[in-house]
């Protein structure tokens, strides 16, 4: 059967970074043809990152990516690899208007461009705001193989670009993706991947981004999947990676396209334009890449994952170098700061323990330990006079006071942030977030927010799994025992505890699961066995902090519904779905 060996580069650009981004795509082609590999296969938009969001509007951006594809098929052939068949993805213009747009290079040359069909416009996604489709698909004929190509979203819809591909034939699907994480992903990746390779009747060759971007983060997890579904190849996840496949092919001629002649033909509503590189198959070689299939990470080391990507990504590809947090003593600042050792280093996580007249002695020695585990910066910058200025002056007491101390937090790190350089951290929680549990100017402020999608409860699993995971290694559990097992409190009044406000962790969070994550409405949560009381609490609390969400930092999306691009409702609305007894 004929041969053909294939490089999935799971890369990470930075959007708008075209020159960098060129640069990633030569030396990954570098080492595939290091490699012997014949065909190497980028990620979705690689050379521009994705998503470009309303870059794909600028015409001069989108000029800039048109004359970067050109010059890239040069500079692949100044760096040896001019044999190799690269796969690309970039933004294209026409008159039409902005494309999502793959672009083949070969020995030199642009010998194809395709633009996605199926445009995502749920969720993360506004493509169609974006782009236009595209209606033609390309197929190619290399070392007498024929291959085709669908882009990311291409895939996940029913019908479209794979059952035109599987009616024209094809012996090889190539599929660029950048798909965002989000927890299980590849439950439904990995057969929805096998599902379309039946239907093109071809193994399919899935290519998917890694690293953040902003409040996303991609996974990577690329594959490649046999006709009948059998996983052949994984690439880990989290981490650049290039898989070298070598591929034995059942071959599907086309007799119609044979020595150097090209067609065109319409099959299933596309127009399939075939272009003939090579009709000879290669000669018979012994593959030396032999098919590896990385593990998926377990539950909680696939979000520790996310989370530590997430974060290294936004603080470096912005151009920071260090980042700063409060040290309270809790939970959320615990696992908000290992998370940033794990990311950057512990030399550039700097903690401020800042103690107000209310602070226990626990939690200040909690602080310091966190510190000392982690062995990154810390100092100790009490506000209790900075606090009482305002509330002397202002007389100020009940919510006003407790506020007044968070401020005075948020003023502190921002003051250090702009003396030092260092980007502030915001430590709440998806469920803090959901229920308005937080302060405007106050524990809310920062540059990005790590843990903003993760329910407070999934952060002491996170907690244990950390320490856990350092135990096995010898290492020192990064998080005090006592951040874990103490109640959490804000500790902004005497005695202060979070069940004094809310439910209990676990209760609340059951009910936010099903409301905020899964849309389900009133009679829906009772008939789930929820009291209508507590219900109803939650609801309100929900639905009136839509304000606060809207002001708190981005943070890396790991759920099925993230606060931001994911749930998008209106801060003015007068809608409430209460109980009516």
């Amino acid at each position: 059967m004929p041969q053909l060996r294939i490089a999935l580069a799971q890369v990470n650009p930075t959007v708008g970074d075209l020159s960098g981004n060129s640069e990633l795509v030569v030396e990954h082609t570098r080492l595939a043809a290091a490699e012997g590999a014949h065909v190497v296969v980028f990620p979705e938009m690689t050379l521009t990152g994705y998503p470009v969001e309303d870059l794909a509007l600028r015409s001069a951006f989108a000029e800039a990516s048109k004359t970067a594809v050109d010059d890239l098929a040069g500079a692949v052939v100044d760096a040896g690899c001019g044999d190799v068949l690269v796969v690309v993805g970039y933004l294209d213009s026409d008159e039409v208007g902005p494309r999502n747009a793959v672009a083949v290079l070969y020995r030199g040359e642009v010998v194809a461009r395709q633009f996605k069909h199926h445009l995502p416009n749920y969720g993360v996604f506004d493509e169609r705001r974006y782009f236009k489709p595209g209606d033609e698909l390309t197929v190619l004929r290399l070392h007498g193989l024929d291959l085709g190509m669908v882009v990311c979203e291409d895939l996940w819809q029913d019908g479209g670009p794979v059952t035109a591909l599987g009616a024209a034939g094809v012996d090889l699907v190539l599929s660029p993706n950048a798909s965002p994480y989000e927890r299980a992903k590849d439950d439904v990746r990995l057969p929805l991947v096998a599902r379309r390779a039946a239907e093109a009747g071809a193994p399919i060759v899935y290519t998917n981004q890694v690293g953040g971007q902003d409040d996303l983060v991609f996974d990577g997890d690329s594959i490649v999947v046999a006709e009948d579904g059998t996983l052949l190849a994984r690439a880990p996840q989290f981490v650049e990676h290039l898989l070298v496949v070598d591929l034995e092919l059942p071959q599907r001629r086309r007799e119609d396209v044979a020595g150097s002649g090209n067609t065109e033909e319409t099959v299933e509503g596309f127009r399939v334009r075939r272009r003939v590189l090579g009709d000879t198959p290669l000669e018979a070689y012994s593959p030396t890449h032999r098919l590896v299939i990385a593990e998926p990470l377990p539950d909680e080391a696939e979000v520790w994952s996310a989370l530590v990507v997430g974060l290294r990504d936004y603080v470096r590809k912005n151009g920071f170098r260090s980042v700063i947090l409060g040290f309270s003593g809790g939970i959320d600042s615990a696992v908000t700061a290992a998370l940033a050792a794990d990311a950057l280093g512990a030399d550039a996580v700097h903690g401020v323990a800042m103690p107000s007249k209310y602070s226990s002695e626990h939690s200040r020695a909690d602080a310091a330990d966190l510190a000392e585990r982690l062995g990154c910066h810390f100092r100790v910058e009490p506000v209790e006079n900075m606090v009482a200025t305002y509330v002397d002056q202002l007389d100020l007491t009940g919510l006003a006071e407790e506020n007044i101390q968070a401020r005075v937090r948020g003023m502190l790190l921002m003051a250090l942030s702009n003396l030092e350089g260092h980007l502030v951290l915001a430590t709440g929680n998806k469920t803090e977030l959901a229920v308005g549990y937080s302060t405007i100017y106050g524990d809310a402020v920062g540059g990005f927010a790590p843990i903003k999608d993760v329910f407070k409860t999934q952060v002491w699993e996170l907690a244990r799994w950390r320490n856990a995971e350092a135990e096995k290694r010898g290492e020192t559990p990064p998080i005090p025992p006592n951040s874990i097992t103490k109640p959490p409190s804000a500790e902004l009044r005497p005695g202060q505890l979070d069940t004094d406000s809310l439910p209990d962790y676990e209760l609340l969070d059951d009910i936010l699961d099903d409301y905020v994550e899964g849309d389900r409405g009133f009679a829906d949560l009772l008939a789930a066995g929820f009291d209508a009381e507590v219900v109803d609490r939650v609801v309100r609390l929900v639905d009136r902090a839509e304000y606060k969400r809207r002001q708190y930092p981005p943070g890396t999306k790991i759920t099925f519904k993230a606060f931001g691009r994911d749930r998008r409702l209106p801060m003015t609305n007068l809608w409430r779905e209460v109980h009516q007894p």
